[in-house]
């Protein structure tokens, strides 16, 4: 088994669009809650970069363990997370292009054998290597676009008199 074209592209550009999104934006304004009680820009940058860490252990363990079971990734459990939002954005945003370019690259070593390999999710059921490489592309444009919704907001305070 390989993987589409359509897979490994946006395993390979679709983090890019952040960068693009949040061009013209302040740190400031990337940080500010605009919805009460949702994350920020910001947060949910650093949500995308913390998990592709959990996403490549979890990967590793399906590689070595026959079928690992893995519990629902929850961002408020992840220590790495708050660490992280202590971090400039600067920083966050290379640890989310190093960890990518790591993670294409343990990808394109996988025998085509292996992508059978199966973990459990804890929603979706058993899922082989491509199928959980679609649930993180999935999952990262869902806080993509999240990330747009919240742009207009932010503007639209910037536009407000003082």
């Amino acid at each position: 088994m390989s993987l589409s074209l359509s897979l490994t592209t946006r395993l390979e550009y679709q983090h890019n669009s952040i960068g693009d999104l949040i061009e013209g934006l302040s740190d400031e304004q990337i940080r500010r809650q605009s919805i009460t009680g949702k994350w920020s820009i910001f947060e949910n940058i650093v949500h995308l970069a913390t998990y592709q860490h959990a996403f490549l252990d979890r990967l590793h363990k399906i590689l070595s363990q026959e079928n690992p079971e893995f519990g629902r990734y929850n961002a408020e459990s992840d220590p790495l997370f708050y660490d992280n939002c202590l971090r400039p954005t600067r920083e966050i945003m290379q640890d989310l292009t190093t960890t990518r370019r790591k993670l294409i690259d343990e990808i394109l070593s996988i025998e085509p054998g292996e992508f059978h390999r199966t973990g459990g999710h804890p929603v979706f059921g058993k899922l082989n290597i491509t199928q959980w490489l679609h649930f993180f592309l999935l999952h990262e444009a869902h806080h993509l676009f999240t990330v747009f919704k919240l742009i207009p907001e932010l503007k639209k305070e910037a536009r407000r008199p003082a």
